[in-house]
């Protein structure tokens, strides 16, 4: 089994801070691209980023210069930080990973997601 189990959501007043971070567990051989995506309420859900296992990154153009995505190889685990943060942000977030197990092909699994409210 494998599991991404994220962490790090909550209410922050409009211009704050939050880092959230998305841990895999599980037989795990390999980990490829990882990312972020979240979820408004009443709002289809939005890619936020991603980074491959070389470290390259992508952002979406509303988080540009105001989110960080960066990733822990040694602790299977993707971060996000977010800072600047603006009313719009406040969603459910949640985190990917194409993971390979030791007895299949690479599959995208995907964490239960985070609330992140911003709000004063």
């Amino acid at each position: 089994q494998v599991q991404l189990v994220e962490s790090g959501g909550g209410l922050v007043q409009p211009g704050g801070s939050l880092r959230l971070s998305c841990a895999a567990s599980g037989s795990i051989f390999s980990i490829g691209d990882m990312g972020w995506s979240r979820q408004a309420p009443g709002k289809q859900r939005e890619w936020v980023a991603a980074i491959t296992s070389g470290d390259s990154t992508n952002y979406a153009d509303s988080v540009k210069g105001r989110f960080t995505i960066s990733r822990d190889n040694a602790k299977n685990t993707v971060y996000l930080q977010m800072n600047s943060l603006k009313p719009e942000d406040t969603a459910v977030f949640y985190c990917n990973a194409d993971i390979r197990r030791y007895n299949g092909p690479a599959l995208r699994y995907w964490g239960q997601g985070t609330q992140v409210t911003v709000s004063s």
